[in-house]
């Protein structure tokens, strides 16, 4: 009998997901929040659009389904949401999401959640979904726990307190191997220990590189792969970090490595300005005679909007300074301009596409890496 999954969510993420269910042979759907339907993912177009701006691109003629019905008919439902709220508005567009996206599950089915959260966070949300439902975890409904990160790297591990997992699910899930079922409060822990790592390492190249000033030093960093680490991915999994610390009260050892880590980004941000503010104090340039432009290739498909935020951030405060300051995320022509451009590559991959097409000397590049390179022909 063929598994009906649907993925809540049209996200990156949760596109990838629904073509690798498809590609299983799982009867797949995938919930479009900006729209009342749900649109069957059959293999054929998950070999042919192999992204979901592709999909979104090409917009081919698919089999849609009203949202409720899809979701009633569901043996395994991933929540995959696409996030755009910030601070305190994140959880309440979070709730609001998980309450739609289970309210009419049936009983017996499997409920994937793949956002990152905090200690106890799986814990709110079970009694979340029992209160929606009436159905009891474990009983006669089932919770699992698989946090994605940015990397599109699949879980090893998969988060449930059944005694028996659905085999279905973990077949689905697995490539050469599947996913190891462990307790949840375990993959809580898991997945606590994957974020820490990531950004205490990168905590300590970001505030270690700030004293790196004089040139010799920052020619020796700059050799090394410290100088491949953009703001790009400075920020992936900044959601997950952020939701463990909502996971405790009062000072800890914990709280101090987790809002140290926070504060290392906040901290970049700063110093990224102020190298930008620099450049123009060297190269004398006037703030009404520069145009800045902040190159940063999006993905705005993707489940969490950090990177969306932090863009938005840093453009508002660079304006505080100079007023002609633009995002730019398309390759096009942009550079006729009678100002003095500087360009900030927010991505390696934005690097390279300006240091190949720049066509104007005066054009000035910042490489938002943790030395803040200048690259100026």
């Amino acid at each position: 009998m063929v598994t009906k999954v649907v993925v809540f969510g049209l996200s990156t993420e949760g596109y990838n997901i629904a073509c690798k269910m498809a590609l299983k042979g799982a009867d797949v759907q995938i919930i479009d929040e900006s729209t009342p339907s749900a649109i069957s993912i059959k293999s054929d177009i998950a070999k042919t659009y192999p992204t979901v701006q592709t999909l979104k691109d090409d917009e081919p003629l698919l089999s849609m389904t009203p949202i409720d019905v899809a979701i009633s008919k569901a043996q395994i439902l991933f929540f995959v949401p696409i996030l755009r709220k910030t601070g305190q508005d994140i959880k309440i567009e979070i709730n609001s999401k998980f309450k739609t996206a289970v309210t009419n599950i049936k009983k017996g089915s499997s409920i994937v959640y793949c956002l990152g959260t905090g200690f106890g966070g799986n814990s709110e949300n079970m009694a979340l979904l029992e209160h929606v439902t009436g159905f009891k975890v474990a009983k006669n409904i089932s919770y699992y726990y698989y946090p994605l990160l940015t990397n599109n790297e699949l879980p090893s591990f998969i988060g449930t307190n059944n005694d028996k997992p659905n085999e279905n699910l973990i077949e689905l899930l697995s490539n050469e191997k599947k996913p190891q079922v462990i307790a949840i409060s375990s993959s809580e822990h898991f997945h606590a220990i994957s974020v820490l790592k990531q950004f205490s390492v990168l905590t300590s190249i970001l505030e270690i590189c700030k004293f790196a000033k004089d040139k010799p030093s920052k020619s020796d960093l700059s050799t090394s792969d410290l100088s491949e680490i953009y703001l790009d991915d400075m920020i992936n999994d900044l959601f997950d970090l952020r939701s463990l610390s909502l996971s405790f009260e009062g000072a800890n050892t914990l709280m101090y490595i987790i809002n140290g880590s926070i504060k290392g980004v906040d901290n970049y941000i700063k110093r990224l300005i102020d190298e930008i503010r620099l450049v123009l104090k060297k190269n004398e340039l006037k703030a009404s005679r520069t145009k800045i432009l902040l190159l940063w290739s999006l993905d705005h498909n993707e489940m969490k909007g950090d990177k969306i935020d932090i863009l938005q951030t840093l453009q508002t405060k660079l304006q505080d300074y100079i007023n002609d300051v633009e995002s730019v995320g398309d390759s096009i022509d942009f550079f006729q301009n009678e100002k003095t451009t500087i360009v900030v590559a927010c991505s390696k991959s934005d690097f390279e596409y300006i240091h190949k097409n720049k066509k104007d000397n005066d054009i000035i590049i910042i490489k938002a890496n943790p030395l803040c390179e200048l690259s100026q022909k």
